[in-house]
């Protein structure tokens, strides 16, 4: 198989690149490890951005966040009994949209199935061969036959612990890592919204 970009990662990031290719006429193929049905599952944050907001305006899949999302020019911060307001459009002339990460890749999934874009599901056993050599592919096994995909470019939206980082050479490779000390919680529930914007909450447990 040959294609312009391969993309590694059938999440939000390897199906807007390829969706935004497409825009622009270049064809792309999308590898994913687990099925659909499992990607859409995953229940991940919904903050966006405005530069988020801008690609999926190009990518022509924003109608459905625009109509749907919630748009927030602030945010409160509790900490212990104190309580306050960052405003964002004060300070930045920008707004964030509150719109689910999985409504985002539901949205990417429809756009690409309605322009017949091509997605392998389920793939395993992905190498990524000569990533330092202009003659680069991808080879991969699905439903146990192996294949391999010829491309001009290769893509890696496989995160972190995908294989797409590990294939970069070692004396190429440079990482830049923040580490936070904290963590996020996040419970799902069922009730009215307690304020018509987030709220950030900080708590000693």
């Amino acid at each position: 198989m040959r294609t312009q970009v391969a993309i590694i990662g059938g999440g939000p990031s390897g199906l807007l690149l390829s969706q935004l290719l497409d825009v622009h006429g270049i064809d792309s193929v999308v590898l994913e490890r687990k099925t659909k049905d499992y990607v859409l599952g995953r229940i991940r944050a919904g903050v966006l951005e405005q530069g988020l907001v801008r690609l999926m305006e190009q990518a022509g899949v924003a109608t459905r966040l625009h109509s749907e999302g919630y748009r927030h020019d602030g945010a409160l911060v509790s900490y212990e009994n104190e309580t306050f307001r960052i405003d964002f459009a004060a300070h930045t002339r920008q707004s964030v949209i509150v719109y689910g990460q999985t409504e985002v890749t539901r949205d990417l999934y429809a756009a690409r199935e309605a322009a017949n874009g091509k997605i392998i599901y389920e793939v395993e056993d992905v190498v990524i061969h000569g990533a330092d050599t202009d003659a680069a592919h991808v080879t991969f096994t699905v439903d146990g036959k192996d294949r391999r995909i010829d491309a001009d470019f290769i893509a890696g939206c496989d995160g972190f612990h995908g294989v797409s980082r590990q294939s970069i050479p070692l004396d190429v490779r440079r990482e830049y890592e923040k580490l936070y000390p904290f963590g996020w919680l996040g419970i799902l529930s069922e009730t009215p919204p307690v304020n018509h914007e987030l709220i950030y909450a900080s708590s000693k447990r």
